[in-house]
């Protein structure tokens, strides 16, 4: 596994894809900050949510993930993938591994990112700012959502093969069914693992984040649930993997 994971890290370090899409979440959770650390007045009870919770690294990660995968089939590089490692299993595990960790390794950045640019703005201004020990538990909590979202993000594309229709399919289940199973159906949509439970995760209400009253469950099972759809959408994944051929 060690050596499928080594290949992982450095076919993501080494990809221009990866950069672009790390570059886009940071300098768009930056600007995020910033903007709203010069030009809204927070309070105390709001500062948290409103300048620090400003990390956009789930989302790009979701999208890098699928594109990860996808794109073994969209380049052709499947077979040799494959070739150098028979198992498919491993190879689908290692590659999730690889971008869930990847996930969280750069929400990690741009979290201390945020925490820096946004005291030095709040401080200059005069406004509230919050503990050390809540921007590091926002901090953490982000982190596990973007390793979920990464992993996630690769189980989804082991599922649909064509890249295009992967991203643009999982850009509307996030941004359109979701939110509106959420408002029609809340007690089922609160489990649903591209808003709901990652909001959950990430320790924001409800009502922060805009899905008005609807009663999310806690951290803790929001954190088994996500595992459960990683566990299902992997094993529907890999079996696909396994029976499709190269060509």
């Amino acid at each position: 596994m060690q050596p499928l994971l080594r290949a992982e890290v450095i076919k993501l370090r080494t990809t221009r894809t990866f950069l672009a899409l790390a570059g886009a979440a940071l300098g768009t959770s930056l600007l995020l900050a910033v903007l709203t650390a010069i030009l809204d007045e927070p309070t105390k009870d709001s500062v948290l949510v409103d300048v620090f919770a400003s990390d956009t690294s789930s989302l790009f990660i979701t999208i890098l993930a699928v594109v990860g995968i996808s794109g073994e089939w969209r380049h052709r590089t499947i077979t040799s993938s494959l070739l150098a490692m028979p198992d498919r299993l491993r190879f689908l595990a290692a590659k999730t591994l690889a971008f869930a960790f990847a996930g969280m390794l750069l929400s990690l950045v741009i979290s201390v990112a945020i925490a820096v640019v946004a005291y030095a703005i709040l401080g200059v201004r005069g406004l509230p700012t919050p503990g050390v020990a809540d921007v590091v538990d926002l901090a953490w909590r982000s982190a596990a959502v973007s390793l979920v979202s990464g992993a996630l993000g690769v189980c989804v594309g082991a599922l649909v093969r064509n890249q295009v229709v992967a991203v643009v399919g999982l850009l509307v289940l996030g941004f359109v069914v979701e939110p509106l199973i959420i408002g029609m159906a809340p007690g089922v949509g609160r489990f649903g693992p591209f808003v709901a439970l990652p909001i959950a995760l990430s320790g924001v209400t409800a009502e922060e984040a805009g899905l008005g009253s609807v009663d999310l469950p806690s951290a803790g099972l929001a954190a088994l649930a996500l595992c459960a759809w990683i566990a299902v959408i992997f094993g529907a994944g890999a079996a696909l993997l396994r029976a499709r051929d190269l060509d």
